[in-house]
């Protein structure tokens, strides 16, 4: 189970990954640069990735994703 703390809403459109939030500036509906594939690789615990939001240019690092979620090695929200 994916702890809540940890986890961050994304969702699929157009072969692009968005968050629904930005856990670190508020801003909505932010393109990832990852692609789906890279979803379905965390998914299955072949990698993490590092991935930067480009609206506050902060890193965080991807450890594993189910169908909603993906999760963070860090706390992303209270």
């Amino acid at each position: 189970m994916i702890p809540f703390e940890n986890s961050l809403p994304y969702d699929i459109q157009m072969n692009e990954v968005y968050a629904s939030e930005c856990p670190f500036c508020g801003k909505r509906d932010v393109r990832l640069p990852i692609k789906p594939k890279d979803v379905a690789d965390l998914s299955g615990g072949h990698k993490k990735l590092s991935v930067l939001f480009n609206c506050c240019h902060t890193r965080l690092q991807l450890i594993d994703a189910d169908s909603d979620y993906l999760l963070a090695d860090r706390a992303v929200r209270s």
